[in-house]
């Protein structure tokens, strides 16, 4: 039995330092040392991958996806199945031994590549120690600090390009970055300068994927248009799903077609609504409850099903535990998974049948309605009127406030923040963090809402969009517009995302509501010197400090 751990991947970690006795998440020191030699497993993978991309000799894409699904598969809220771990474990050994034999007789020596996994699930545990993050106490910490930016980054790249490949779009140069990425974490020769080269190169690659995941849904799903959603509920059976998986929500909408069902988006599939393809289908109700964090208290005890597409998982209730089911790589112990076929196809009738036998809502509520669907193509149809707007000064200033949500207390700066931005000023919102104050309305300014809901966390790719484009018809640079970033993190995309900022020359953000805990001093004091990179004060001090 594992009865210690220690990770510090996300924002609400035990004392901004560190879960040793259990995740925040929920994850257990069993589940943490299982990640952890998954991990472990990844980077002698790549070793050997990467030893036949120096060769000149393509590595299957089977692999890539392994990895990809397996780094996800450690991504904050994503799964705490045991069984599911060992499965992943299994098989990265298969893999690892394959390669071993395609390589042949080589000079490879490292211990990531040579190690075997246990035959026993107590051994495995036991040799999980030496994956762990702190397991070797000589690392210079700043080269600690930099490799698990570094590792972390890619776990937000692989979240995007599992989103991308499952729509049949993927990139080859994504899939190499993993082998080569994860093997330079192994190699104790290079030195913090080298490593920080990998850090900015996981921001290039972090540009491509979002951009790769923004064609793939603009054109499978059209591009986002703006969408009144209705934020209460409506009378009937009822499906909820969450996480952002489009092509999930698009198949069981198209499987519950005239079956008398109604399909509510929750967390960060809202966006969703704004798809032509997705809100073509009259039974895609609206929007259920808030952010995720919530989830056990918005769905204690509801008369329908819930479908977790991605990640923001957490610890399902008794008294719905019988009606939440997860599919992709999120997983719970004891909670119904619903696989793919070859095809990708999945056949959701059980989930389906569930929800009708359960009933759901016994009456309507008073429709309300939120806007979404301002994407860079429909914000940008507005382009003429925004910047006559900037030029006559009737907008004085614009304001990106976007990222993770979470439970910890300080988050409501963002709300407060918000509340407080001058009417002249447009606010532009992605990810969950939206749901801080997203139903609040602000109103008009120049003809246009004030609050641009941009999409979900990836589409801070559709935000540099909008402001690369302003920043050409005012012939300036993205720092010199009237833009501010706000930006909130509590998983490893969000550190995707600030990687990709920073890769596009973005600086002066605001970063919060605390930092991160795998940031060393030199590591942040790097990023301030380079990147402006600003922690958050108080929203009236930070808001004096921007506008002046």
């Amino acid at each position: 039995m594992v009865e210690e751990m220690f990770c510090y991947q996300c924002e609400q970690t035990v004392g901004g330092k560190g879960c040793t006795k259990i995740g925040v998440c929920g994850k257990t020191p069993e589940i943490a040392a299982m990640q952890d030699l998954l991990i472990y497993q990844l980077k002698g993978i790549s070793i050997y991958a990467k030893e036949l991309l120096d060769r000149n000799e393509k590595v299957d894409d089977s692999i890539a996806i392994f990895v990809e699904d397996s780094l996800f598969m450690t991504l904050t809220n994503v799964n705490f199945d045991p069984a599911a771990h060992i499965i992943m474990l299994n098989k990265s050994q298969e893999i690892k031994e394959n390669l071993r034999k395609k390589i042949g007789d080589s000079n490879i020596s490292s211990d990531y590549a040579l190690y075997d996994l246990n035959s026993s699930k107590e051994g495995l545990l036991e040799d999980a120690k030496k994956a762990g993050i702190m397991y070797d106490e000589n690392l210079n910490p700043d080269i600690r600090s930099v490799s698990e930016t570094i590792k972390y980054g890619l776990k937000g790249i692989a979240a995007y390009s599992h989103q991308a490949r499952f729509i049949n779009y993927n990139s080859n140069e994504i899939n190499n970055f993993y082998f080569k990425a994860l093997a330079n974490l192994t190699d104790d020769t290079l030195t913090l300068e080298d490593l920080i080269k990998v850090l900015i190169e996981t921001g290039d690659m972090s540009v491509k994927i979002m951009e790769l995941l923004d064609t793939a849904n603009n054109t499978v799903y059209n591009s986002p248009v703006p969408t009144k959603v209705n934020v209460n509920i409506k009378k009937g059976p009822f499906i909820i799903v969450s996480g952002h998986d489009l092509r999930d929500l698009e198949m069981l909408l198209h499987q519950t077609e005239g079956k008398g069902i109604n399909i509510y988006t929750h967390g960060e599939m809202l966006p969703s609504h704004g798809y032509p393809e997705l809100n073509k289908y009259p039974h895609l109700a609206g929007n259920f409850g808030s952010a995720w964090q919530n989830q056990q208290k918005e769905f204690d005890n509801i008369p329908g099903c819930i479908l977790m597409t991605t990640n923001c998982l957490m610890k399902p209730k008794d008294s719905y535990k019988d009606r939440i089911f997860s599919t992709s790589v999120v997983g719970f112990e004891g909670i119904k998974h619903i696989e793919k076929n070859q095809n990708g196809y999945k056949d959701f009738s059980e989930i389906i049948n569930k929800s009708l036998e359960l009933g759901g809502f016994k009456e309507n509520e008073e429709i309300k309605e939120i806007l979404v669907g301002f994407g860079h193509k429909a914000t940008l149809s507005h382009a003429d009127v925004i910047i006559n707007a900037v030029k006559d000064g009737s907008i004085k200033h614009f304001f990106l406030i976007g990222g993770c949500d979470g439970a910890k207390p300080g988050r409501n700066y963002y709300t407060e923040f918000a509340e407080k931005i001058p009417k002249d000023c447009i606010i532009l919102t992605l990810a969950c963090g939206k749901y801080r104050f997203n139903k609040i309305d602000f109103g008009e300014v120049a003809g246009l809402p004030r609050l641009l809901d941009v999409g979900q966390c990836n589409d801070a790719y559709s935000a540099v969009r909008i402001a690369l484009a302003l920043a050409d018809a005012f012939n300036c640079n993205i720092n010199e517009l009237p833009l501010s970033i706000i930006l909130s993190w509590y998983e490893q995309k969000a550190v995707a995302d600030l990687l990709a900022l920073l890769s596009l020359g973005v600086k002066g953000m605001y970063l919060g509501p605390s930092l991160p805990a795998f940031l060393t001093p030199n590591v942040l004091q790097f990023l301030i010197d380079n990147f402006n990179i600003k922690p958050i004060s108080t929203a009236d001090e930070d808001l004096k400090q921007i506008l002046g």
